[in-house]
């Protein structure tokens, strides 16, 4: 099934949902009508039975460029600050739907990655670029901070010194430098993009969809507790997940201990 709905395109492919920002002759630009659009797809997308990954990915030679500068910023500030506050509700609302959602998700930064790309780079779980990507926080060039997040961003996944000089600067670096600040996971060449990112969503399907939930939510809940609070959090969220899913984790242990017919530390057991 293919949908091209103006500013989003997706289509679902053997289980993964390839989800693009539809903007290739603005670079991808997210404006309000992008980002009410987008929630409209996540929506669609969340509770599908044939969805079990979601890559975020763009058409045409870039990412997201970031906000779009006339549509989302000249356009909404002259509607006054409720036009403004709308606009910011709906962009970041979706940005920590993704943070959230139900699925695993991969961004697959093939091109630009500029401001406010870096929010919903930082909602997905995963991200793998194109080593030729180009990665920066432009606002500090048209007199700006980086908002949206995008401060906390490169505070939250890179080290001090080099969130300082990439916000400061606003100058660009490639998908290997971001792969070494650990902005992404890991860069390869764009001709190889999307069969390596195709290649981990396979690794994610085979895995229990209870169990990745709960772990992808368990890591960013932690992050921010001491041991002892996450500790406890993560008793419960393991009760919480068996209460969803208990014969899912019987059958994994049944399948090591019975039938040995799987080793944890090497792969998935077998569902279905």
């Amino acid at each position: 099934m293919m949908s091209t709905a103006d500013t989003v395109a997706f289509d679902v492919v053997d289980g993964i949902a390839w989800v693009r920002f539809n903007r290739p002759e603005k670079r991808n630009c997210m404006s309000p009508t992008l980002n009410r659009r987008m929630m409209e797809v996540l929506d669609e997308l969340e509770f599908r039975e044939d969805v079990g990954v979601l890559v975020l990915s763009g058409e045409g030679t870039a990412w997201s460029a970031g906000m779009d500068l006339k549509e989302y910023f000249r356009e909404t500030e002259a509607k006054g600050l409720g036009a403004t506050r709308q606009a910011q509700r709906e962009s970041y609302g979706w940005w920590r739907r993704l943070r959230w959602y139900q699925k695993p998700t991969i961004a697959m930064v093939n091109g630009w990655c500029f401001g406010g790309g870096y929010g919903p780079l930082y909602s997905c779980d995963l991200a793998i670029a194109a080593e030729e990507a180009k990665f920066g926080l432009s606002e500090i060039n048209w007199g700006i901070l980086p908002g949206g997040g995008a401060t906390k961003v490169v505070v939250d996944l890179i080290p001090m010194r080099d969130a300082m000089y990439h916000a400061m600067t606003g100058e660009a670096i490639d998908g290997k430098k971001a792969a070494e600040w650990r902005l992404v996971n890991e860069a390869v060449p764009l001709a190889q993009l999307k069969d390596r990112v195709t290649e981990i969503a396979k690794v994610l399907l085979e895995k229990n969809p209870v169990a990745l939930k709960a772990t992808k939510d368990a890591v960013r809940r932690v992050k921010e507790m001491t041991y002892d609070n996450a500790e406890d959090f993560l008793v419960r969220a393991q009760e919480a997940a068996n209460s969803f899913d208990n014969n899912g984790r019987k059958e994994g242990i049944r399948q090591f201990i019975d039938e040995k017919s799987y080793k944890p530390g090497l792969g998935a057991y077998k569902r279905g």
